[in-house]
């Protein structure tokens, strides 16, 4: 991450694999390091998308990208159960089904997060509705090429591909990892939502200090 001397604070994020893409919960968990900009309310770039940052008495909480890029789609390939697809700085493919934890995720996701049809592959996610406004959620991470503890992006898909399908505009997930996330949508017209917002916990596990001149900034 690099703090400039004035504008939004620039972020970038590195999958494991080495490749770069935007991830909302290493953004929201960004409030929490050393040096990160003081105040309730940040603005933004992280890998090129523009978003906000928000500190709340839970955790910190992401007002997700949005514009003409953003929003979804019609999904780009046979599906074995109903789904959604979005783009959201990342792709992101969510399958409705019964029960995830039924589901086979190192089985079914592969085929689908490399189809051909999407060149740079997607991130899938399966959701299992629980009852109107909470779903239980999974997600399988390209870049990971595994199941995550939370994909805040995929969360937040999930949420605006259900409220589009006549669901409520605020949703409570459960991913993997077991602490829920939140999420509100202020608007969604012809697939493209406002104001989407993902909050949730953030932990400060450890830090890592090194001496930087400060013409450079911060960078982790």
């Amino acid at each position: 991450m690099q703090r400039p001397d004035s504008g939004p604070w620039r972020l970038d994020h590195w999958d494991s694999d080495g490749s770069k893409s935007f991830c909302s919960n290493g953004s929201r968990a960004a409030l929490a390091v050393p040096g990160a900009p003081e105040g309730t309310l940040v603005e933004a770039i992280s890998n090129g998308e523009r978003i906000l940052l928000k500190r709340t008495d839970s955790g910190a909480a992401i007002r997700m990208p949005e514009g003409e890029c953003c929003g979804l789609r019609a999904v780009p390939m046979p599906v074995p159960a109903p789904a959604g697809f979005g783009w959201i700085g990342n792709p992101q493919l969510i399958l409705r089904v019964p029960s995830v934890a039924a589901v086979d995720l190192a089985a079914l996701a592969p085929p689908l997060r490399h189809h051909v049809s999407l060149p740079g592959g997607t991130n899938v996610s399966v959701v299992e509705v629980l009852a109107p406004g909470e779903a239980r959620i999974r997600s399988w991470e390209r870049g990971v090429e595994g199941e995550t503890l939370c994909c805040g992006t995929g969360c937040a898909v999930a949420a605006a591909w259900l409220a589009a399908e006549g669901g409520p505009s605020e949703w409570t997930l459960h991913p993997t990892g077991g602490e829920a996330v939140t999420l509100s949508i202020g608007g969604l017209e012809g697939g493209r939502w406002r104001d989407l917002w993902l909050c949730g916990p953030v932990h400060l596990l450890g830090t890592r200090h090194r001496d930087v001149p400060p013409s450079q900034g911060i960078h982790s």
